[in-house]
């Protein structure tokens, strides 16, 4: 056979398998999975979870959770495919498939991990992978999906404070009062800008107040300082220089 033969027979070749991937649509996908049993699923499932084709692995274990909810395999399909939701960043239908479980299942020896999941999706709902690659600084972003992520987390200390998944909560919930507690700083510099010194200085009040064991009390302090001085409350502006003296002297408003 000629090379060019051998071209032509490779181009083919490749054609068929072109046209045979592409051949199957979804309805005929759903008929497929429809036709295997629940344990052939399940274990396809669990390779395309091994090969970390979530994707694939999400809509197999859609398939289980829909056609056997009762099945052998039931609440570890559910609690597969919370983590396969959870890997393709869809949000939502993760937050639903733990909420499920948790109500339906609230003696399950998994409950914690579930509740850990949770806390996981809505920190990470909260990120914008974009401004993290290019170094913006979004503390002022809405942080709703991290108050969740802090009351999950919570949850779970409280109600499972043995659990193997408790002390990185523990970890996580450290670092969410961090940005919560940015985000108080940056609306107050926002106040700042427009001159609403009284609003302002209630923002650094609150971080003191509710995060005192962030990273973000200095900058607190100094709003404060700075927002009585031109308010021209003396005793305020002088107990909030005392404290910020005494905790952080090489402040630039310490002098």
């Amino acid at each position: 056979m000629t090379p060019k033969h051998s071209f032509f027979k490779i181009a083919l070749l490749l054609s068929a398998v072109t046209l045979y991937g592409c051949s199957t649509s979804p309805d005929e996908d759903d008929a497929l999975l429809a036709n295997r049993s629940e344990s052939a699923l399940y274990e396809q499932a669990q390779q395309s979870m091994a090969q970390g084709n979530f994707n694939v692995a999400s809509n197999i274990l859609g398939a289980l959770d829909s056609r056997f909810p009762f099945g052998p395999h039931s609440h570890q399909v559910q609690l597969d495919l919370i983590y396969s939701y959870y890997k393709i960043g869809k949000a939502d239908e993760a937050l639903a498939t733990i909420d499920r479980f948790v109500r339906l299942n609230p003696n399950h020896s998994d409950v914690d991990y579930a509740l850990y999941m949770r806390g996981l999706t809505n920190m990470d709902s909260d990120k914008n992978l974009f401004q993290e690659l290019v170094g913006m600084d979004r503390s002022d972003r809405d942080p709703s999906r991290s108050r969740e992520a802090f009351d999950d987390f919570r949850r779970l200390i409280n109600k499972f404070p043995n659990s193997k998944y408790a002390a990185d909560s523990k970890k996580r919930m450290v670092y969410i009062k961090n940005r919560l507690a940015k985000y108080e700083i940056a609306i107050a510099r926002f106040y700042m800008r427009r001159e609403a010194f009284v609003a302002a200085a209630n923002r650094g009040r609150y971080v003191l107040e509710y995060y005192p064991d962030s990273t973000e009390i200095q900058r607190a302090l100094e709003i404060m300082v700075e927002c009585y001085d031109q308010l021209d409350l003396t005793d305020l502006k002088n107990n909030a220089l005392k404290t910020l003296r005494l905790n952080f002297p090489d402040s630039t408003y310490s002098g």
